[in-house]
């Protein structure tokens, strides 16, 4: 049973492009039959690939007339394509047969590449969904009791063990953890949380044991206001597409009003017989189709996609290559985008009688029995060092660390727990970690006891080795890739981050951004990036986390980081950076630009050679054959021209 529930799946998920297939392949042996001379079997053949083929169009162009009363491209393509068919049945030239199933087919294909961007939003919340537990674990009578999350009532009291994300928003009532929050809010550290401070559904737990009290619906949790805020950016069409549409119904209006004038009046008007007449008109229902106008673009698209692909630039959809060429301003998300999203040592300096490799190799030693990420960073800058892990390790939450690594006892922490142990800290050890904090940097004091007391008990003597600085790193590439941009003359490049103002402003200045958003939530990036789009129209956001996944739905064009991003950011961006490098941004909005002025070039042809054939027609210049051979060939002239993306 597997394999025809396979299968069936299958074909729903590629409906349009079996029938594209189909109708292609039923073209083609209706023609060969036509060649061979079997017109019994080429008359069942072609009708077959027409109704295969033109299903779908005709069905949208006959709701939408009976529906909204208007007249679109799809309804026109059958018009032209049956009566092309028609004429060729009429005047037993079958060839005409074959040029109306080619304008079904062209018609099949676009609708079926189309129809693969259509699936985006449902996969991005159903990952989102994926980010909080099924269950919570409830306190009920003194017990704990697992219950689905819809049935959390406000007043629930529940529990979450180290390394299990948090189910729904709430107030801590115990314990104290840290809690990773860069999924939701985007901050780079890790998040120390006790008594009466605020948890959101969705963050990681780390290493202490927590009871929650639940203060607000799950339905209201953050989590879910990210969900909301995606599925309302992403059902709103943006203003291209309503063009677009208006003008494809505009131009069917136009056509079919002018072949159905141009079928009646002339025999009136000019004495023309009422054979000619309909064969004219017929003449121009197919000249007058906007193959060659609906090829301007696809190919152009489809071969600047491949281009980016080959460049490690995905583009979802043909639209966004077009929106990215006309972006007037960028916001960068900090956090795993200009940054790597990962915490290391970023400066050591050593009181006079040490050495940085002593004050490096004594921090490790201890804080290799932390589970805390700045003790990870620490570990990872020493692994090519010699050094001996501590004993009798005690951590005391919040402030640092101790331990006895070769008979001397070790201090590791923030300055006020450190000043507890020794008699005082160096003056300009101050003025040097002073200057770090201003830049956003965390900073870790290191100090040693000869006397080998394993008690956190502070007891002075203690002497200060040195400090080290842990940060973010900025990608190395990032100010170099802002500058790019500026010179291709983006007017307005921002950044929008979680994270406090010193460490926010100091990545900025870094990489060259002068406009800064700091300790935003997932909403307050959204709005940022509405506020852009009423002063720029066409903006861009570059984002990693879940807590970018609604300025991403919302923004012009989302741009996801393809390594370091989540899946939810990443099904929910318009393009993807396969290998998180950000200099490929402008080479996304040249390709953009390229795009647009070829797309640009080939309307201005295709245009051309329809009103050429018009004006041809209308004088009875051409035949339909010549009407044909001009509309397909303006067709291929404009696909060619298309492909020059490619290079």
């Amino acid at each position: 049973m597997l394999y025809p529930q396979r299968f069936s799946q299958f074909t729903r998920e590629h409906t349009d492009t079996l029938a594209a297939l189909l109708c292609g392949l039923l073209l083609f042996l209706g023609w060969f039959a036509l060649h061979l001379g079997w017109l019994g079997l080429a008359f069942l053949l072609l009708p077959a690939a027409y109704v295969i083929g033109g299903y779908e169009s005709a069905r949208e162009g006959l709701t939408t007339l009976f529906k909204e009363k208007e007249l679109d491209v799809d309804l026109l393509m059958i018009v032209a394509a049956i009566g092309a068919a028609s004429l060729g049945l009429w005047r037993r030239e079958y060839h005409l047969i074959i040029d109306g199933a080619i304008l079904i087919l062209i018609f099949a294909i676009s609708g079926a590449l189309e129809g693969y961007a259509m699936a985006r939003t449902e996969r991005s919340i159903r990952g989102l969904m994926s980010l909080t537990p099924d269950t919570a674990r409830v306190l009920l009578q003194g017990k704990e009791e697992e219950i689905p999350i819809s049935q959390l009532k406000v007043g629930d009291e529940i529990v979450v063990k180290p390394g299990e994300l948090i189910p729904t928003d709430g107030i801590i009532l115990s314990g104290y953890s840290t809690l990773n929050q860069a999924a939701i809010t985007g901050e780079s550290l890790p998040v120390e949380k006790t008594v009466g401070e605020e948890v959101f559904a969705g963050t990681l737990n780390g290493y202490g044991a927590l009871q929650i009290k639940v203060h607000k619906p799950a339905q209201s949790s953050l989590i879910q206001r990210v969900i909301r805020l995606v599925e309302q950016a992403q059902t709103e069409a943006p203003p291209s597409q309503e063009f677009i549409d208006r003008f494809e119904k505009g131009y069917a209006k136009v056509i079919v009003v002018a072949g159905i004038l141009l079928a009646t009046l002339p025999p009136f008007l000019w004495g023309w017989d009422w054979e000619t007449t309909i064969y004219r008109a017929l003449t121009f229902l197919v000249v007058a189709s906007p193959c060659a106008l609906m090829a301007a673009i696809m190919p152009t698209l489809l071969s600047g996609i491949a281009n980016g692909a080959r460049q490690g630039i995905l583009f979802k959809n043909g639209a966004q290559l077009e929106k990215i060429g006309q972006v007037r301003a960028i916001a960068f998300d900090k956090t795993g985008t200009l940054t790597t999203g990962q915490l290391q040592v970023f400066q050591i300096v050593s009181a006079s009688e040490y050495t940085n490799n002593d004050v490096l190799k004594s921090a490790a030693s201890v804080e290799s029995s932390s589970e805390h990420p700045i003790g990870k960073a620490i570990v990872q800058a020493a692994g090519d060092l010699d050094w001996v892990a501590a004993s009798q390790v005690q951590a005391i939450p919040g402030q640092g660390i101790v331990g006895i690594a070769q008979e001397q006892q070790i201090i590791v922490g923030n300055a006020i727990f450190v000043q507890q142990y020794v008699t005082n800290l160096p003056e300009e050890l101050r003025e040097i970690v002073q200057s770090w904090e201003q830049e956003g940097k965390t900073v870790v004091w290191v100090a040693k006891n000869p006397t080998p007391n394993p008690s956190p008990l502070f007891e002075r003597g203690a002497e200060v080795m040195g400090v080290i600085a842990i940060a973010d790193q900025v990608r190395v590439e990032a100010a170099a890739s802002i500058s790019r941009l500026k010179q291709l003359g983006v007017e307005q490049i921002v950044m929008l981050t979680g994270d406090n103002q010193e460490t926010a402003h100091s990545v900025a200045k870094a990489v060259g951004i002068d406009r800064v958003y700091a300790q935003l939530l997932p909403e307050d990036k959204l709005n940022v990036i509405r506020r852009l789009q009423q002063q720029y129209q066409t903006v861009a956001m570059v984002g990693d986390g879940i807590n970018d996944a609604p300025a991403l739905a919302q923004a012009s064009v989302g741009i996801a980081m393809g390594i370091s991003g989540s899946d939810v950011a990443l099904e929910t961006a318009d393009i993807v950076l396969m290998a998180d490098r950000l200099e490929k941004i402008a080479v996304a909005i040249h390709l953009g630009r390229r795009s647009q002025l070829i797309v640009k070039q080939n309307i201005v042809v295709a245009l051309s050679f329809i009103m050429l054939l018009l004006v041809g027609n209308f004088l009875g210049n051409i035949n339909l054959p010549i009407g044909v051979i001009g509309h397909e060939g303006s067709t291929v002239l404009v696909t060619l021209s298309g492909l020059r993306l490619l290079k």
